[in-house]
């Protein structure tokens, strides 16, 4: 059974989808199975794409106007094809750059291997770059992750503040600019150390 899936896009400046549901029509899918989503690609929220995921079944293909209708981009295009593809579900792109990808012929999945590649290659790259990038940080003295928001300063203000008759906690706070919790977690409700103020004022 063919299945059709269609997206408005913003990109182009199109809010119908009457020439993407003539195409697939003419592609051979019927009226009753076209799911369609009026949500931007970018959004993760898009239940129509879901629906469709779910309802297809082996031996079927679903057939989209364009590449970009399908997923937000290339990593992600390549996680549902090859969802597809162990499910024994086929893809047909009708243009675009993405026409020649068909994968129920043996041209139209070399063509889809070639994304695939593409994508593992640029997965590749963000992890070198990453790695690169925290090297250079250790070497120049800096470790990654976030900063702390609790100081050593913040810790010995907050151990002098805490339990005074006149400290108010949520003003202690926001001056300190954390939150209840953090504040807690270092200096206890009588301004006594905590554990993780403890390590702090170690380092």
């Amino acid at each position: 059974m063919l299945v059709g899936y269609i997206r408005v896009s913003k990109a182009d400046g199109s809010q119908t989808t009457d020439l993407q549901r003539d195409a697939l029509t003419a592609a051979g899918v019927g009226p009753e199975q076209f799911y369609e989503d009026k949500a931007s690609g970018k959004k993760d929220d898009r239940p129509e794409l879901l629906a469709c995921l779910k309802a297809l079944r082996s031996g079927d293909t679903l057939i989209v106007w364009k590449l970009d209708r399908l997923g937000r981009d290339l990593r992600h295009l390549v996680n549902i094809v090859h969802d597809l593809t162990d499910r024994d579900i086929g893809l047909k792109v009708l243009t675009g750059q993405g026409a020649a990808i068909d994968t129920t012929t043996a041209s139209g999945k070399l063509v889809f291997g070639i994304f695939a590649a593409l994508a593992e290659f640029e997965r590749e790259l963000i992890s070198e770059r990453t790695k690169a990038g925290l090297t250079s940080a250790r070497a120049r003295g800096r470790k990654g992750g976030r900063p702390f928001k609790m100081t050593p300063a913040k810790v010995r203000l907050a151990m002098a503040s805490m339990g005074q008759p006149g400290t108010h906690v949520g003003d202690l706070c926001k001056e300190l600019g954390v939150t209840r919790q953090t504040l807690y977690r270092h200096v206890s409700p009588t301004g006594e150390l905590r554990s993780a103020g403890s390590k702090l004022l170690q380092r």
